[in-house]
């Protein structure tokens, strides 16, 4: 008898990291599938999915803003039953049977944003992501989070039990420096020495602050529409030169990697309950990190970089740019072979055969 786990192939119009996951993830089921059992996928209408060995594709009746909707409602007409995995959390949660019918659906939750800093998204994304929360406390076989501190602070938010399980992200399979790195670092208009700073609001002042006092250029990455000027004006505030802050939009993998290979640090700033995708990345192109603390940043980097209190930012960084620089440059791609989309998949599996 042939097991069938269905995945949610959620790619068009969602955070490109999540499609990112999804792609990576259901990539990773296929290769690590147990004998006897194949991966199938599940598609708004008006989306194909690209992913290369699925068993099959279910096209769902509704484009993916109206299945979003219907099943944030708990209308899941037309989708059928047995094992069903979700990369995020658009899944259809509705009652069903998992001891007679073998039915299950698991979702994924890769940050607390909707929880902890609401005004960072759209009020139609926090009600949503909200709401589906409220759905998998009802439904959910399991709720997937990516580090243990997520997983005790999801606990605090919504009262799933033992349902919570930590399944760790990973870089995009392939993620490497590529052969034009500097032809793109080039279009990009990047300074020949300069480091990245990942971060959200007010945080990157922190960033920013251990910058100029290395008298190093920053990068600024994935930054939105809009949050251009802001970014400038607050480095400015705390010391950091205009001409030396660059602000980039969302790059495909290539141009990523390229600008996250030729940074002399990659410098995190943010405390959220989030999965740090562009930390991942960096340790796998054994880019140094230097991380403010935050439970989310010891589950990730470990032992991979150098994790210190936001006022040690500064001397860590300095550090970092200079002699620990070899140091961190190997022990952070040493942590990086924790993390791949085919020990994921594995622990997914083993999710499921655990249900």
């Amino acid at each position: 008898m042939t097991v069938q786990l269905r995945v949610v192939v959620d790619q068009v119009g969602v955070d490109a990291d999540l499609a990112r996951a999804a792609l990576g993830l259901t990539e990773g089921l296929i290769r690590t599938a147990p004998r006897g059992c194949v991966v199938s996928g599940i598609v708004p209408n008006g989306a194909e999915s690209s992913v290369a060995g699925l068993h099959d594709v279910r096209t769902l009746p509704l484009a993916r803003r109206e299945l979003a909707a219907a099943w944030q409602m708990g209308i899941a007409a037309g989708v059928g039953g047995g094992l069903i995995h979700s990369p995020t959390l658009l899944a259809p949660l509705v009652r069903h049977d998992r001891v007679h019918d073998n039915d299950q659906t698991t979702v994924t939750l890769w940050d607390l944003c909707a929880w902890e800093a609401p005004e960072t998204l759209p009020k139609t994304s926090v009600v949503w992501q909200r709401a589906m929360l409220k759905r998998a406390v009802k439904h959910a076989d399991a709720v997937v989070v990516p580090s243990h501190a997520m997983a005790e602070r999801v606990a605090e938010i919504a009262p799933l039990g033992d349902r919570v399980r930590v399944i760790a992200g990973a870089a995009p399979m392939g993620f490497r420096e590529p052969g034009d790195a500097a032809l793109l670092r080039a279009d990009l208009q990047l300074p020949e020495r300069y480091i990245v700073i990942t971060g959200d609001g007010e945080s990157f002042a922190d960033g920013f602050r251990a910058a100029a006092r290395a008298e190093v250029d920053a990068v600024v990455v994935d930054v939105r529409e809009g949050a251009a000027t802001e970014l400038i004006d607050l480095a400015a505030s705390v010391g950091h030169p205009e001409r030396r802050t660059h602000i980039t939009d969302e790059l495909d993998d290539s141009s990523r990697a390229a600008l996250l290979a030729g940074a002399g640090a990659v410098v995190a700033t943010s405390t959220a309950s989030a999965w740090s995708w562009r930390l991942v990345e960096a340790m796998e192109l054994g880019v140094p990190i230097v991380a403010v603390y935050s439970g989310v940043h010891r589950d990730v980097i470990a032992d991979g970089g150098a994790v210190v209190p936001a006022g040690q930012l500064d001397d860590a960084l300095i550090d970092a740019l200079g002699s620990g620089r070899e140091r961190l440059r190997v022990l952070g791609a040493d942590r990086a072979r924790a993390f791949s989309w085919a020990s994921s998949a594995e622990r997914v599996w083993a999710l499921h055969a655990e249900l």
